[in-house]
């Protein structure tokens, strides 16, 4: 009997190294080779960590905090030729914007659209108040401002 069938066999005979012919069962148990797939994996892991992180940022920076944005947004004197809106927009210090304001009926049609400048306030000015009467074709049940974004000439 070879020593792996006593092993086999739960005999106490001597422990012997089993050794797998050379080539035959790639080089998993190359104890070089584990480490250099060990390295990789954790180096590749750290790619992804890393690429996960840019990721991250740039979109936290892309959406995160808008330099325009519409606070405050209140609406009155709804009438069958208009609306008026009042809102307030914040925007980076000394600049004004150009703000998009729409009338719309109770089913969501629109009836009346407008772009509207507003002027910088001051160098250090970044809440801008805007009060802007916007002409219908029909009765709106509601005004909205749906986005402001950077002055246009």
């Amino acid at each position: 009997m070879s020593s792996t069938e006593q092993t086999r066999a739960g005999e106490p005979a001597g422990r012997t190294e089993i050794r797998f012919p050379e080539g035959r069962y790639g080089r998993r148990r190359d104890p070089a080779y584990q480490r250099r797939q060990r390295r990789l994996a954790w180096v590749a892991g750290a790619l992804v960590v890393l690429l996960g992180v840019a990721i991250a940022v740039k979109l936290y920076r892309q959406y995160a905090n808008p330099p325009y944005e519409v606070l405050n947004l209140t609406v009155s004197n709804l009438d069958d030729t208009g609306v008026t809106v009042d809102f307030d927009v914040r925007v980076p210090p000394g600049e004004g914007a150009t703000c998009t304001v729409r009338g719309q009926t109770f089913d969501h049609r629109r009836v009346g659209y407008a772009e509207v400048d507003v002027p910088p306030g001051g160098p250090d000015v970044t809440l801008l108040h805007v009060t802007y009467r916007l002409a219908t074709t029909a009765r709106p049940m509601t005004g909205e401002v749906p986005g402001c974004g950077p002055r246009r000439s």
